[in-house]
């Protein structure tokens, strides 16, 4: 089976690899980080590695994420994915893994597996973390950054088939008006699966690439509609 990954990365990649994909900003901070296809594709490559890898999840494990909507959750869905996990955007005891801020790590204490992150520009490790729980930043570069699925679980997101997720993904694209080429601005959170259907995933099933922004400044963001070439507004 191809994983959910494998259809939304696939057409990107052998279309545009080079061009930007998800430009992510931070307007309390002044952060601009933008990843290609290529780029994004090898950060889910290095996820998937290590939630196959370092913690032995299988195609059809649950994994838990509990992060905001930013270029690294990003990384982290597509290689859930990619290795064949259902993802769950809530604090389920029975998940195998959970990929997390440190702020949340109370909320996962019963999960048998968590790692937390920084969320940092520069990648840097989360300080003073509990014995047992994996810094992301530090693991995750040890880990190749190629990686062949061997198919998904059946479920992808929220017990939602990767057919499922991608046929409401294109059908919010198309709802929004979002098409290949598109440069979609949006602040909105990524905290249900709608939410990421909507935020996310319509725009990577369209083709076109996600100007995501942290702590939205508006004088800022009108500045940033023509300096990115926004063409759809998500608001």
């Amino acid at each position: 089976m191809t994983t959910l990954t494998d259809a939304l990365l696939d057409p990107i990649l052998a279309a545009d690899p080079a061009g930007p994909r998800i430009t992510w900003y931070d307007d309390a901070t002044g952060a601009r980080i933008e990843l290609s296809a290529v780029t994004l594709a090898n950060w889910a490559a290095k996820t998937a590695n290590m939630i196959r890898d370092e913690f032995g999840v299988l195609p059809g494990g649950r994994v838990a994420v509990l992060l905001p909507a930013h270029w690294q959750t990003a990384a982290v869905l597509l290689g859930a994915w990619w290795a064949g996990a259902d993802v769950v955007l809530d604090a389920d005891p029975e998940a195998e893994l959970a990929l997390v801020t440190a702020d949340r790590l109370d909320d996962v204490a019963e999960v048998a597996e968590v790692a937390a992150l920084s969320l940092d520009a520069f990648g840097m490790p989360v300080p003073n973390l509990p014995v047992g729980v994996t810094d992301y930043a530090t693991h995750v570069r040890m880990h190749g950054d190629q990686f062949r699925s061997s198919g998904d679980g059946g479920s992808a997101l929220d017990g939602r088939s990767s057919s499922e997720i991608l046929s409401a993904a294109s059908e919010s694209a198309l709802s929004t008006g979002i098409g290949g080429g598109d440069r979609v601005l949006s602040s909105r959170e990524w905290n249900t699966a709608d939410d990421l259907i909507a935020g996310l995933l319509a725009v990577l099933a369209a083709g076109a690439s996600l100007v995501q922004v942290t702590n939205p400044d508006d004088d800022a963001t009108e500045r940033r509609v023509a300096s990115e070439k926004v063409t759809v507004r998500l608001d």
